[in-house]
């Protein structure tokens, strides 16, 4: 493979993808033309054109035949404020359709540096193994002095080993074990909803090492520059002021006080206990540090002391809502170490919340034996179930295959409140309240994912009554889904959505002094329209029927308790479905058009 990056005449590009057959051993240089580089953009978009050119819808996500894709963005390594981001894509192990996770670090800046636009791994290596790109150097060492090992411990060794100026991506014993719902982890980050830690793990990768020298050049830097000044000011506004402050943690309260915080299994919609762990308590309690995502200017990351002292661990509202009130944990010591375990071994924190509260409700119900320890509030029993999540034994087996699995082997109506769509457990956010996000999350490819629809904002502004939302409105859905998908793409932090005053039109002015393109914002919205629908595509290919697009029949036939008007029929969700296929200018049950 040549040692030089090829001449891109785009600016912010390489115009190649490398390719790694970990079976053969052998890397390939891959061509990306610049219209489908213009068609896809980068990140998430870029990530799952690519996996439908190798292929991968159709296998087992956890065969070496399966293609795992680092992708990187036209925009990592500019001056913009939180562009240094990379997505990984994959078909995910917990819901064998589209997985396309996020993450900030400087991992991105240093793999783009490697000359390429995305990594991708096929195949699998003969044993456990550390591949290691050093600009066109690629190599694999063997990773048996790293079983075992935790994220942090195995990052820490491996940078002592080849050098502090590499950055590293790596899996915990969770990724080792192919746990489902496992992670990547970078510089204390994780990506992987979804399981992207077992699919790189199922290819005998511990970790991965990136250094690079080649850089990319942009179209008009000046231009760029000042943008860069006038978007990073814009961002210490009042727009993300509550992040800084608290961090996403700050929503408990509110989510609380509306009754659409999750509690117990979502038997609730308010914990009794939400006050003694929220930001607020914990940062009168402990020590607080805030700290920032590479290249960014926000600075919404919260970390907590520990009473045993240690490492600070990090809280967002996900895994407190997930490692809380889902499991009716109300001890914020306990909670912040069940965070801190699950970073540690490279668990999702909401897949792992969600899986262990439907099991304390098995157990709650009778449906499962033998697991009377498994009680809602005990914070005994939730570091317990973690453990045996890593570890695969006892009732680990099945909770590692996350609440669908799950329900599944334990039979019964549990498949009723598995708190999932597509497999993809549900983050902190109640449905039967928030209705425009119901509708989100019953058609997201991804499954119950509040990242790739933003609807939630639709029900928390005046365009909607969030508890009885119609056809009419779905257009809104629709419009939020298709920012997240060019911000996914380009990438920048969602946080920033609040400073854009016409997000398609400032986003085409940053793509363009970014790569010369004349790009407009009606051309950006039909190129989240083909994101959208090749994510859609890539589910078909693996699979998808239209009975997928639902809720749990828990949503659909009880109203919150704590709020009758919170009531979602199933007949309602499936006209919104409808009205949202046919409004993408799909079939009404959401197939793609021929």
């Amino acid at each position: 493979m040549s040692s030089d990056s090829p001449q891109s005449s785009i600016g912010g590009y390489h115009g190649r993808y490398l390719r790694i057959d970990l079976t053969k051993g052998e890397p390939t240089s891959v061509p990306l033309e610049a219209a489908f580089l213009r068609s896809y953009l980068g990140g998430a978009g870029l990530g799952v054109a690519i996996l439908l050119r190798e292929e991968s819808a159709e296998v087992d996500p956890l065969s070496p035949e399966a293609a795992l894709a680092f992708v990187f963005s036209p925009l990592v390594g500019s001056p913009l404020t939180t562009s240094a981001k990379f997505a990984v894509v994959s078909k995910s192990p917990l819901t064998n359709r589209i997985n396309d996770s996020l993450a900030s670090s400087g991992f991105a800046i240093a793999g783009k540096r490697t000359g390429f636009d995305a990594i991708v791994l096929i195949g699998k290596a003969k044993s456990p193994s550390v591949l290691i790109i050093d600009d066109d150097q690629i190599r694999l060492e063997p990773a048996d002095d790293y079983s075992g090992l935790t994220n942090r411990e195995t990052q820490q060794l491996l940078r002592s080993r080849i050098g502090m100026d590499f950055q590293t991506a790596t899996i915990g014993p969770a990724g080792e074990r192919l746990v489902h719902y496992a992670t990547i982890s970078h510089d204390g980050r994780h990506a992987g909803r979804g399981g992207s830690g077992a699919v790189l793990g199922s290819k005998n990768i511990k970790a991965i090492a990136v250094r690079g020298s080649h850089r990319v050049t942009w179209a008009r830097t000046s231009e760029l520059m000042t943008l860069a000044k006038q978007l990073s000011e814009k961002s210490f506004g009042p727009a993300t002021a509550k992040y800084r402050e608290l961090g996403t943690a700050s929503n408990l309260l509110t989510f609380n006080r509306l009754n659409v915080l999750p509690t117990h299994n979502f038997q609730q919609g308010s914990f009794s206990g939400a006050i003694e762990i929220s930001p607020e308590e914990l940062s009168v309690a402990r020590e607080r540090t805030r700290t920032s995502c590479a290249a960014c200017t926000i600075g919404c990351e919260h970390l907590y002391s520990l009473k045993t002292g240690g490492e600070p661990v990090r809280l967002e509202y996900e895994n407190l809502f997930a490692l809380g009130p889902m499991c009716g944990i109300k001890d914020a010591e306990i909670v912040l170490k069940a965070s801190q375990l699950c970073d540690e071994a490279g668990l999702d924190t909401i897949s792992a919340g969600g899986t262990i509260g439907f099991a304390m409700e098995c157990v709650q119900r009778g449906l499962l034996k033998d697991c009377d320890w498994l009680q809602f509030g005990s914070g005994e029993a939730l570091l317990r179930a973690l453990n045996l999540i890593i570890s695969g034994e006892g009732i680990g087996r099945m909770l590692a295959l996350g609440s669908r699995a799950m329900a599944h082997e334990v039979g019964g109506n549990s498949l009723d409140f598995a708190p999932q769509v597509k497999g993809l457990e549900f983050p902190g956010y109640d449905p039967r309240g928030l209705q425009m996000m119901a509708l989100g999350f019953a058609v997201g490819t991804r499954g119950a994912d509040h990242n790739r629809s933003g609807a939630y904002e639709v029900d928390f502004s005046d365009a909607v009554d969030r508890r009885k939302v119609g056809p009419e409105s779905v257009h809104l859905a629709i419009e939020t889904e298709d920012k997240a998908a060019v911000m996914d793409s380009l990438i920048l932090c969602k946080f920033l959505r609040a400073v854009f005053q016409d997000f398609f039109a400032e986003s085409a002015e940053i793509l363009a002094l970014v790569t010369g393109w004349d790009v407009t914002a009606a051309e950006l919205r039909a190129t989240a329209q083909r994101i959208v629908a090749a994510r859609k595509r890539f589910n078909i290919l693996a699979g998808w029927t239209p009975a997928e697009d639902t809720l749990p029949q828990r949503l659909l036939q009880e109203a919150i308790p704590e709020d009758a008007r919170a009531n979602l029929s199933e007949e309602r969700l499936m006209s919104l479905i409808k009205a949202y296929n046919l409004a993408r200018g799909w079939t009404a049950d959401g197939s793609l058009p021929d």
